[in-house]
């Protein structure tokens, strides 16, 4: 597992057993896909825009923090302050302005070709994750290429693709899409430099491409979401060093060039924001959103052993080939090529499973690694035939289980059990009944590729019928649709008991989040007036309304469920009609 066109050393390769009739045109599909580089990325571009468009339109903006980005570019484009970042009067320092950029641009793209109310449409800021999405794919396969056969890269790609962690992730207006594409990028590009050193090609043979390409990675990823990136390079570097006791390849990267090129592209924004608000973006940023992760003070902390677990879960449906591939890729360690990417993988694995604060996300930029380790093994036919074939059972359980779960939670939030998606969940359950049948060494790849047909219509059923249809769980998007036909001009709004960003996002920035009594006193300030009023929040308003005088009707009520607190709310619209 070294290079493109060369026979990784995982072990001895056997030949093939007669294909099996389920999974074999699949199998077909890839024969003819990779008889060249244009056909491979053509069709993962197909691949891309089929697993991660269904539900990209019209799920409604999720709560918190895909709002709260959309909301804060939302607010860039409003002021056309495009270095301050703000939700409402609040600073939001906690990443730096890459994301908010790409956002923005997406929605003046819009505007300008005449996309009506581009600014309150999601997927427009979900944009950048979608291109990101893709573009991590298909900069797994050209990674993939410095390791393994064309067929293997395609394959590594397409676990990827069908990753549910991405999947989730190509749909949600945040960073994590986008910070995948540029550690994609800049391990991709540090790869083909350690290798040509291992190859003990001429150190002035490799182009500057490499280098450029992995700077202007590096650039990026820090100004998508700060040092991270610069973990995971240094890491892999540092790991690689004590391995090989030697880190003069490293003068292949043009280090010092690059590093002022990297400071080139990174230091005016940091320059302006220190400009604008003095330490304040350094001291938000990194003391109170990075250093807090350690103390797990955003409440999601969690023991070591965690992302082991969810990875079952959020690289399906690559994860049981992974699992099978784990002997093959120990006994295979001390080659360059299994060296390189389990350095990109194990140190900062670890050190993820050591931080406190735990969110699925975090690791997505590792995947790759493991991807490209698998399809390693897998093309050399060197999967495990112990008990760990068992785990094959995993791409059958997934569906199903999702299948159930999906079912009962339309069932009990709207009453309805998504009949049209039925048909949708039972062809990923044969199909992942195919992939669990047809598994043994020589037809692991039709089992993956029947796994991965599955997960595209698990993903169709899932992202493209049963979420968009639950109503209930976006409740701000019921709002804005009632206040959409308000008779009066420029509607202004006020909240009490339910203050997520969505609403905000979905209404107005200048949306009003107080309590019942504020809410009852923004009502009797004018006409046009509309007050939000949760449940619970009702007898301080109408405690307020009596003590002011305010007569009040209800407008309409909205019955929903607000996933971030995991709480059923009951939001009642209320318009003054003037005091007494």
């Amino acid at each position: 597992m070294i290079q493109t066109h060369a026979r990784p050393r995982f072990g001895s390769p056997r030949e093939p057993k007669k294909p099996a009739n389920p999974g074999s045109r699949l199998a077909e599909v890839i024969d003819f896909v990779t008889a060249s580089h244009a056909r491979a990325i053509a069709f993962l571009l197909v691949c891309g825009a089929l697993f991660f468009l269904p539900g990209f339109f019209n799920i409604p903006p999720v709560d918190r923090d895909e709002a709260r980005f959309a909301q804060a570019t939302k607010q860039m484009v409003e002021t056309g302050d495009f270095v301050d970042i703000r939700f409402q009067d609040e600073v939001r320092y906690k990443k730096p302005v890459g994301i908010y950029w790409m956002q923005a641009a997406a929605v003046e793209t819009a505007k300008a070709l005449g996309l009506p109310r581009a600014e309150v449409r999601i997927w427009v800021y979900r944009l950048p994750s979608l291109f990101g999405a893709i573009g991590a794919v298909l900069l797994t396969y050209w990674a993939a290429l410095a390791f393994v056969t064309r067929r293997g890269a395609v394959l590594a790609a397409l676990m990827m693709c069908s990753c549910v962690l991405l999947s989730a992730e190509a749909r949600l207006a945040k960073t994590d899409a986008m910070l995948l594409f540029t550690v994609v990028a800049a391990m991709g590009a540090l790869a083909r430099v350690y290798l040509s050193w291992q190859r003990g090609e001429d150190p002035e043979r490799p182009p500057w491409s490499w280098p450029a390409i992995f700077w202007t990675a590096l650039a990026g990823g820090i100004l998508l979401k700060g040092p991270l990136i610069l973990m995971f390079a240094g890491l892999t570097i540092v790991t690689l060093a004590i391995v090989d006791r030697n880190a003069s390849w490293l003068w292949r990267l043009r280090p010092v060039w690059g590093l002022m090129w990297m400071l080139v592209l990174v230091l005016p924004w940091f320059i302006a924001i220190y400009w604008r608000a003095g330490n304040t973006f350094f001291t938000d940023s990194v003391g109170g959103d990075m250093l807090s992760k350690l103390a797990a003070q955003e409440s999601h902390g969690a023991p070591p052993g965690l992302y082991l677990l969810l990875f079952w879960i959020t690289f399906w449906p690559g994860a049981p080939l992974a699992g099978m591939a784990v002997p093959a890729i120990w006994r295979a360690r001390r080659e360059p090529g299994a060296q390189y990417l389990l350095a990109w993988l194990v140190p900062s694995w670890i050190v993820f499973e050591l931080v406190l604060t735990k969110l699925p996300h975090y690791v997505l930029p590792l995947y790759p690694a493991i991807a490209i380790l698998a399809a390693g093994a897998l093309e050399r036919r060197v999967l495990s035939r112990s008990w760990l074939m068992k785990g094959a059972a995993w791409w059958f359980a997934i569906p199903s289980l999702t299948a159930i779960l999906a079912v009962i939670g339309a069932i009990m939030l709207t009453r309805q059990p998504a009949f049209l998606s039925w048909p949708l969940f039972a062809a990923a359950m044969i199909l992942g009944l195919f992939a669990w049948w047809l598994y043994e060494d020589g037809r692991a790849e039709r089992s993956l590729l029947n796994a991965i047909a599955g997960a595209l219509f698990l993903a169709l059923a899932v992202y493209g019928m049963v979420l968009p249809s639950l109503t209930t769980l976006f409740p701000s998007n019921e709002i804005a649709h009632a206040l959409r036909y308000a008779i009066c001009v420029k509607p202004k709004l006020a909240s009490a008991g339910f203050d997520e960003p969505s609403l905000v996002f979905m209404t107005d920035s200048s949306t009003l989040l107080t309590d019942g009594s504020g809410a009852a006193d923004f009502l009797s300030q004018g006409s046009c007036r509309f007050a939000l009023v949760e449940q619970r929040s009702e007898r301080s308003f109408v405690a307020r309304a009596e003590a002011i005088g305010l007569r009040y009707n209800v407008a309409v009520r909205i019955e929903g469920y607000n996933i971030s607190r995991g709480k059923p709310v009951s939001i009642a619209i209320y318009r003054s009609e003037g005091t007494q």
